[in-house]
């Protein structure tokens, strides 16, 4: 935890950290600040969502053939329009969008593309479970001018910045830049996230995993063993694991990297290929548990090791502490 006494908002939090690179040229913490205006005109709405008309369905599918609901086309609208008029990005990509989104004609392109997740978990948002927002911020490759597809098909490992924010009994902030993993939480009384998570650490090795075992009789042989193994009791190894799943990838991965374990999402008969989306999801999450310490994997090769060849391309995804999913790995691989 921080220094009690020393108040962090995180506009400060982004400047300092720019001022620490010599030639910045304070568009990055620029994007930052505008990002972080959107997520808190989203808490304004996801806070009273019981009270206005914009809970439930809004009455069509996104591209990955999930419902949309009200509450996710609020906030993708949000964040694209708080967004495309800065000068600092020269393209964006959304989960609920086929095709990139392009910057306006009257408004200046940037040097950074931006991909996100504007509602994540969002089947439970009737149900006032947890639910969040997932971004990933990337350097454009493409010539000045219009961005194109080319600047957001990047491995994950060339993100420069990722974060999500949790929207729960209290609205956190979590994000990396490459340079250590820090959380903050909204003070709604001054409108402001303060930094109450620096340098967050995962555990090497956790005692919780998130699955959703309804899929179980779906799964691989091998990952069947993995799940069974953590089921047997055994001191040594800290055996048998907890069993914990929200439903909202957002909510379980957050629990993760602050307790450890592992969450899991992997391929099954129904889903050869995965059901998480590579680039809103898997590679932001990734960037960042591997920045507090983490491992991310798709069973067999490292989540941002991956190069993408759709925008809403699928994956697996082994995620949490590193000793828990290189075993996971271990089995999957047919090694133990």
């Amino acid at each position: 935890m921080p220094d009690q006494q020393k108040v962090v908002t995180i506009e400060r939090h982004i400047i300092e950290g720019e001022r620490a690179h010599p030639g910045a040229t304070g568009h990055f913490s620029g994007l930052l600040r505008d990002l972080t205006l959107a997520f808190k005109v989203i808490w304004r709405e996801v806070s009273k969502a019981g009270l206005v008309d914009i809970l439930g369905a809004a009455g069509q599918t996104n591209v990955s053939g999930d419902d949309v609901k009200k509450l996710d086309v609020y906030a993708d609208e949000v964040i694209y329009k708080a967004m495309d008029h800065g000068g600092h990005l020269c393209v964006m990509a959304s989960e609920e969008n086929e095709d990139v989104l392009h910057i306006p004609d009257q408004y200046p392109t940037g040097r950074y593309a931006l991909l996100y997740d504007p509602l994540d978990g969002s089947s439970n948002i009737d149900a006032n479970v947890n639910i969040g927002t997932i971004f990933s911020i990337y350097r454009r490759i493409s010539p000045s001018g219009k961005g194109r597809l080319e600047d957001c098909l990047q491995s994950g490992y060339k993100q420069v910045a990722a974060g999500y924010v949790i929207y729960g009994s209290s609205t956190m902030l979590v994000y990396t830049t490459g340079d250590g993993v820090h959380g903050f939480t909204l003070d709604p009384s001054i409108g402001e996230f303060l930094l109450s998570h620096e340098d967050i650490r995962i555990p090497k090795r956790g005692k919780i995993y998130s699955a959703n075992e309804g899929n179980f009789h779906r799964w691989d042989e091998n990952l069947k063993k993995y799940v069974q193994y953590l089921h047997e009791e055994d001191k040594n190894t800290n055996r048998p694991y907890s069993q914990r799943y929200i439903g909202s990838m957002v909510a379980d991965v957050h629990r993760t990297l602050l307790y450890g374990g592992i969450f899991m999402y992997p391929a099954d008969k129904k889903n050869p290929e995965g059901k998480l989306r590579l680039m809103y999801e898997c590679n932001p999450m990734a960037f960042i548990i591997e920045q507090a310490g983490g491992r991310a994997s798709n069973g067999k090769q490292r989540i941002l090791d991956i190069q993408p060849s759709t925008l809403h391309q699928h994956t697996p995804l082994f995620i949490g502490s590193e000793e828990d999913v290189a075993l996971a790995e271990e089995f999957i691989q047919g090694k133990r």
